[in-house]
């Protein structure tokens, strides 16, 4: 019999790989600069693409979406709760990456390699969500939309699995699009409203959920 990896390192593990801030190592040896300070201080790929081009932006992603599979692929295909699990924890450590100081992405890219193991539609979903919002220059709200999507479409698809995995990884995005990277200059409803849509603040160019 095959020896399987422990819950409590898969979950570690998944954490771990998906703390790794590629896009902000990026930044950093292609451009010199830290993507805290760009802009609202989201480490996206949105932003690394501002500052280095699509090529540092391509690798970063395919980074991003890679490392958010390393804990659902160690868990395996019949282990789909754990599997979960572990893909909420690669995302809540590319949103709060202790590297980073607890700053971080949105985490759609991260969210779309962990689903893609074993929940595939739920990738489907976030990223038509994403192509959609940037065609429209409002990625915000185009992955807003594709987060709101993600637990019924996974719901019907995948079953329980399915809807533990699409809730898990979409409140610890909405969450981190509330929290952001630094607290609001004018804190209101109105402005976390403005956050959960657009993942910006009032009167900012940014918006991103990578």
């Amino acid at each position: 019999m095959t020896r399987r990896t422990s819950a409590p390192i898969v979950v570690g593990l998944g954490w771990l790989a998906g703390s790794i801030p590629f896009s902000n190592i990026a930044a950093r040896r292609r451009a010199g600069v830290d993507l805290r300070d760009v802009g609202g201080g989201t480490v996206s790929g949105t932003a690394l693409h501002g500052v280095a081009g699509f090529g540092p932006l391509a690798v970063a992603g395919v980074c991003d979406i890679a490392k958010g599979a390393v804990g659902p692929v160690l868990a395996g295909r019949d282990r789909p709760l754990l599997a979960a699990t572990a893909a909420v924890a690669a995302v809540a450590g590319h949103n709060w990456s202790p590297w980073l100081g607890g700053a971080g992405g949105r985490g759609l890219s991260v969210a779309m390699g962990s689903l893609v193991v074993q929940s595939w539609p739920g990738t489907v979903v976030l990223a038509s969500g994403l192509a959609a919002g940037r065609l429209c220059r409002h990625t915000g709200l185009g992955s807003f939309v594709a987060d709101l999507a993600l637990v019924p479409v996974l719901a019907k698809t995948r079953g329980r699995a399915g809807l533990l995995a699409g809730a898990g990884v979409t409140g610890v995005m909405l969450a981190k699009r509330l929290a952001g990277n630094r607290p609001p200059t004018r804190p209101g409803l109105d402005v976390y409203l403005h956050r959960l849509l657009y993942d910006s603040d009032p009167g900012s160019d940014e918006g991103t959920a990578s």
